[in-house]
């Protein structure tokens, strides 16, 4: 009972709306420092670093339920998109952290780095397991023990957890920081599971003299000559989140060993094959054999073409935008604890949180609002009547089926299902 208490209001307090960073003494709504002895605090504190659960089997069950729902249920269309995100962190104690790169900063500094998988398709995207990355400097024998994993390593075998845990894709898809390394691009295809990666463009190779030595030299050495004549270049149609869409241009490359028919495909996808565009021009790896080519017969996997590579790395970014729902709203990096099982409890708990967003979100849309008041008229408008024979305060109201329209506290006028703290002190949820 005290577990589910527990995990009751931890959930209430990262799901609700953000005002600070959601340290223990925010989730439990007590003041920042003085606060912190508060038995509410206290009994947080414990469930996540004392109390005797286990963050794997949390997750598992939470797994279980999205495949079996029909509205999160995977599929092969779908894509398992593995990456890694860092967040400082100072000191020297807490489990995992190290001097390391942490990309959503862009540099070098102290922080903990954990490696993610997500599965993505054009609807939804929902976190699936998470591993934090231990740096060599925690382990006796440094690079070099036994024990320690990089992040390559850990990421394939997320993926082949993903299998195992029932979740089918197209592909894996990642960012260049995977896809670059041979060794991971081998784990992947010798556990069976095809890929569409990202490369440098800069990535460079062995080869003849007059043979293009990078994917940028592989690209501009396709024949192009505008829209009217694309020359090896194939017009694809990309659908952004906002409903539109872009035509783009793609096709196969040669670089070296890699072409349309190897064992590798190099594909390059571009809104303008004449500039390639650095911030619009992919360079991408797959093991995916292309429709009528000789590996298609023989491919364990469908063939996929250039739209359908197109399409299948596209949904990789969704992973960017998960990162700052569970890091800018759900408190991903405000954890103040120092071991490793409670910051996986902590990790495990803000992946229930982002998955309960999305039950809420698909099985209780309710219509838009009345458009929101000026901070005058608030003050100053009458409430609305109740419709004819319905209570003021129908039953059974579910706690918060909407967001707030703006980052600031709930206006009861404007939101009539607004999250209250009390009330899941007060009693369970319906």
């Amino acid at each position: 009972m005290a577990q589910r208490r527990g995990f009751r209001e931890y959930l209430a307090g990262l799901l609700a709306p953000r005002e600070r960073n959601k340290t223990l003494t925010a989730l439990a709504g007590a003041e920042p420092v003085t606060g912190s002895k508060l038995p509410a605090v206290q009994r947080l504190q414990f469930f996540l670093s004392e109390s005797v659960w286990e963050p794997e089997a949390v997750n598992a069950r939470r797994l279980e339920l999205l495949l079996a729902g029909p509205a999160t249920a995977p599929h092969g269309g779908g894509v398992l998109v593995i990456d890694d995100s860092g967040d400082r962190k100072d000191g020297v104690k807490t489990a995992h952290v190290g001097r390391q790169w942490l990309g959503r900063y862009g540099k070098t500094d102290n922080g903990v780095v954990t490696v993610t998988t997500v599965w993505a398709d054009e609807r939804l995207y929902y976190p699936v397991h998470a591993v934090p990355y231990t740096p060599a400097r925690h382990f006796a024998k440094g690079k070099s023990d036994p024990e320690f994993r990089t992040k390559l390593a850990i990421g394939a075998d997320l993926a082949v957890r993903a299998r195992a845990a029932g979740f089918c894709f197209r592909a894996v898809a990642a960012d260049s920081a995977y896809g670059d390394q041979d060794g991971f691009r081998g784990e992947l295809a010798e556990a069976g599971l095809p890929f569409v990666m990202a490369l440098r463009p800069r990535h460079g190779i062995w080869a003849r003299a007059e043979d293009a030595h990078t994917p940028v030299d592989a690209a501009r050495a396709l024949a192009w000559g505008g829209p009217d004549d694309p020359g090896d270049w194939q017009a694809v149609a990309r659908r952004f989140r906002d409903g539109h869409a872009e035509t783009w241009y793609a096709a196969d490359a040669r670089l070296g060993a890699w072409g349309p028919d190897g064992a590798r495909r190099l594909v390059v996808v571009t809104a303008d094959p004449a500039t390639l565009p650095g911030k619009a021009t992919w360079y991408l790896v797959t093991n995916l054999a292309r429709p009528g080519g000789p590996r298609e017969e023989d491919s364990p996997w469908p063939a996929a073409g250039l739209g359908e590579i197109t399409r299948i790395y596209g949904l990789r970014h969704w992973v960017e935008q998960s990162y700052k729902q569970v890091k800018d709203e759900l408190g991903w990096a405000d954890f103040q604890v120092r071991s490793d099982i409670a910051i996986r409890r902590h990790q495990a708990l803000v992946n229930c949180a982002f998955s309960f967003c999305w039950d809420t979100w698909l099985t209780s849309q309710p219509p838009p609002g009345p458009p929101p008041a000026s901070p005058q008229e608030r003050g100053h408008r009458s409430p609305a009547p109740a419709a004819p024979d319905m209570p003021a305060h129908p039953s059974g109201t579910k706690l918060a089926p909407r967001t707030a329209r703006h980052p600031q506290l709930a206006d009861p006028r404007d939101h009539a299902h607004a999250l209250v703290a009390g009330m899941v002190q007060s009693a369970p949820a319906r």
